[in-house]
């Protein structure tokens, strides 16, 4: 039994290091010569990594969003004799020849949701009853209360019935479908073609990334309705994104206005013009969470304003050599972040939470940085942030947002938050009285950098200035505190050597 090592293959000119973003096989499942494996994101690039042999997938070495260097081990494939014994693993579900010879089926049951996740719902089948499906491809999708979960065929063959449809709520145990193995047979003779679907479709004689079939899917986009960028017309995720964002443009013009509550009578003729469509899961945790924060929080918001002339001179003396040395811009986050850490230092109330008739004081900062995604806005935390440098916050938050928007966010990622920064000024928000993310006691609120005429040692002048908004639970953050904060925040903005001095 030989054991073959899959290695980062070259990246391309200049580029150094990738993040692994997916893993399409686990260990024990059998691979064909190359089939892709996993796919690795670079700061310009997706890079899909092959099988270099058959065999049985062995050790996965970098898990899921990891940092890798070019040649780094990526895992293992056990060939030779693991190769014939590529079905074995599968033997509790049966192997895609099996069910052909007897007819058998296989049940597609709810995959792990994850720790104190219970339930889910069914949000999309992206196959219908008397579709062929190959082992591993995507069947639905689920959503539970903070995460989407995909789930994969366990075996081939054809989907031969549906137990859960669409907007079905299923627990952690239910059955989602049926495969029946009578159309195993014709799955893998079709299987050639199955790796390059989209060429067949538009003519091509090259597959699209299986992330961006997987994307297509998912927005309902054929692959005429994409245009590809990458090698030979390739459709890569990127170009999906950019199609679905581009196809959602006008949407907010044409959709309807929400209606109030209690809801009015409406005529008929208005009626027929109106859709009706469920709230996601996430949307109505979103909403729970944040009806809860209002009614037991007394949330109380101060405000303030920021000159940051000298924030933005900082960054354009040093963000071209910043990122040539970190391979990361350099933002306006990273000094919100550092502010912020240093002003908890001295007011600790607004890093606190309560807990019951306790006050619980932090020593530590893991600071959550507001993400809006397609589906709704999620807050990963990035953990000791008054810890890290510069570059790593930066990098922390360029690749959680990354993860956000791909939906690719772990509850354990959006959990144990101490404070968050809310950034509502890349939407052109002038001010705004952020909302408390339970069970924290305090949020800061940016806002968009206007220029406006300010009094300077007696001189009008014009400086580029944000409002600044923080909201705090004023059962444990008295207004002092919450005042000085802001204050604290504000003299580290407008005089950044304070970081560096920890003053």
């Amino acid at each position: 039994m030989m054991s073959i090592e899959v290695r980062v293959p070259t990246l391309g000119e200049s580029v150094t290091e990738a993040t692994v973003a997916t893993w399409f096989k686990k260990p024990g499942d059998a691979v064909a010569v190359d089939e892709m494996l996993c796919e690795l994101e670079t700061d310009k690039v997706t890079v899909e990594v092959p099988a270099p042999a058959a065999g049985v997938m062995g050790e996965i070495v970098a898990a899921e969003g990891e940092t890798v260097g070019v040649d780094a081990l990526l895992a293992t494939i056990t060939a030779g004799e693991g190769a014939a014994a590529a079905p074995a693993p599968a033997a509790a579900a049966p192997p895609a020849e099996a069910p052909a010879a007897s007819g058998g089926s296989v049940d597609v049951m709810v995959p792990t949701l994850g720790e104190s996740v219970t339930e889910a719902t069914v949000s999309t089948w992206f196959k219908q009853v008397g579709d062929a499906v190959a082992q591993d491809e995507m069947l639905c999708e689920l959503e539970t209360d903070k995460v989407s979960v995909e789930v994969p065929a366990p075996a081939a063959g054809v989907l031969a019935e549906i137990t859960a449809p669409e907007g079905t709520t299923v627990d952690a145990s239910a059955k989602l479908a049926v495969i029946s193995g009578a159309g195993a047979v014709a799955v893998p003779a079709a299987a050639p073609a199955a790796a390059a679907p989209a060429a067949a479709a538009t003519g091509k004689d090259v597959s699209n990334a299986p992330s961006a079939e997987k994307a297509m899917a998912q927005a309902g986009l054929s692959a005429d309705q994409v245009t590809g960028t990458g090698r030979d017309g390739r459709i890569m995720k990127e170009d999906v994104a950019r199609a679905v964002a581009t196809a959602a443009a006008p949407a907010p013009a044409a959709a309807p206005a929400p209606a109030p509550a209690p809801r009015a009578p409406v005529a008929a003729d208005d009626a027929a013009r109106e859709e009706r469509v469920k709230m996601t899961r996430l949307r109505q945790t979103i909403a729970k969470r944040l009806k809860d924060s209002q009614n037991t929080a007394a949330m109380l918001t101060t405000y303030n304003e920021v000159d940051m002339t000298e924030v933005m001179a900082l960054r354009n003396q040093y963000k071209d050599q910043f990122e040539k040395k970190h391979g990361v811009r350099l933002g306006f986050m990273s000094f919100f972040t550092k502010a912020c850490c240093h002003a908890l230092k001295e007011v600790p109330e607004v890093n606190a939470e309560i807990d019951g008739t306790d006050i619980v004081y932090k020593n530590f900062v893991h600071m959550g940085v507001a993400a809006g995604t397609p589906t709704g806005l999620v807050v990963p935390v990035i953990r000791d942030a008054d810890s890290m440098s510069f570059a790593a916050i930066e990098k922390a938050i360029a690749e959680k947002g990354k993860r956000a928007r791909d939906g690719k966010l772990s509850m354990a990622e959006m959990q144990g938050g101490t404070f968050t920064i809310s950034n509502g000024g890349v939407y052109g928000s002038l001010m705004s009285s952020p909302i408390l993310n339970p069970p924290q006691s305090g949020i800061l609120g940016m806002h968009k950098i206007q220029d406006r005429p300010m009094a300077i040692n007696g001189q009008v002048v014009i400086r580029p200035m944000m409002y600044l908004a923080l909201s705090y639970d004023h059962r444990i953050v008295d207004g002092k505190g919450a005042v000085t904060f802001l204050v604290r925040v504000k003299e580290a903005l407008e005089d950044p050597r304070r970081l560096l001095m920890d003053l």
